[in-house]
């Protein structure tokens, strides 16, 4: 059996005030897997992510990453294995977007650019369709493609799993789908922070569901995203149907409304 991409042993993360945000839980990640983390607000899944890229300690547990102990490698050497793209980056606006993407090369070449950084630099920006971007200043850019630049700094670190913190926020619904068909594309372990639950399937190999800081389900998108999970984690119905053009299955998540809710609006004349 190969060795996993990523694995955590009992990983759990206790707050200052003894609050445990993310109770001990295990979990393995093939290669080229990629796994999904989703729950409602607070469940604890941006916490989780964190320890698991070894940007926050964990009270208990450990992370491996292709076999290394996460906790026990060099910052330098970290970023060689994973890359990380938060929630947030806000870069100087006049910097240009080649030179915020090769950023992601510090830790392979240092301060001191080779002449395959450029290729790579490059390459990055073809793959995240912004070649034609590479000299613009990054304040002229949009939300989507903003993002896209910080993926593509991210892969310029030639990561082995790459972490997604809630990806999508601030794009529009075009954009969000865009992005995440662009990184299941990549064929690079991923693991990501979702709350859009339309786009979970169409994305995850895997998922982990979190509630009140509990792993309460994981497995394939059927195996997790069924409507007792739903309901139970989300308070939401979950439909399925056939696409009526395309030949898949869509998944339709809404909340159930009161009767009285549910009632057309009259008008009082």
């Amino acid at each position: 059996m190969s060795e996993p991409a990523l694995s955590m042993d009992a990983l759990g993360y206790r707050a200052g005030n003894g609050r445990m945000l993310v109770e001990p839980t295990s979990l393995e990640i093939g290669a080229e897997q990629r796994l999904a983390i989703i729950g409602p607000n607070g469940a604890g899944k941006s916490t989780l992510l964190r320890m698991m890229a070894g940007l926050l300690k964990p009270s208990s547990g450990s992370v491996r990453i292709h076999g290394d102990d996460i906790a026990a490698l060099r910052p330098l050497d970290r970023a060689r294995l994973i890359a990380v793209v938060g929630q947030t980056d806000s870069p100087a606006g006049q910097l240009l977007v080649q030179d915020y993407v090769a950023l992601g090369r510090i830790p392979h070449s240092g301060a001191f650019r080779r002449d395959e950084d450029a290729a790579i630099v490059e390459e990055a920006l073809v793959r995240v369709d912004l070649a034609a971007f590479a000299r613009r200043p990054v304040a002229s850019l949009s939300g989507g493609e903003r993002q896209r630049m910080q993926l593509a700094r991210a892969l310029c670190q030639k990561p082995k799993v790459l972490f997604l913190d809630e990806p999508t926020n601030h794009l529009d619904p075009r954009a969000r789908s865009e992005l995440l068909a662009l990184v299941g594309g990549l064929g690079v372990t991923t693991i990501a922070v979702l709350h859009d639950l339309p786009l979970v399937a169409p994305f995850a190999t895997r998922i982990a569901v979190m509630q009140q800081g509990r792993v309460v389900a994981t497995g394939t998108p059927d195996e997790c995203l069924t409507p007792r999970i739903v309901s139970d984690v989300f308070a939401l119905d979950v439909l399925r149907m056939r696409h009526p053009s395309q030949d898949r299955d869509l998944m339709v998540f809404e909340a159930s409304l009161p009767h009285s809710a549910s009632q057309p609006i009259r008008s009082k004349s």
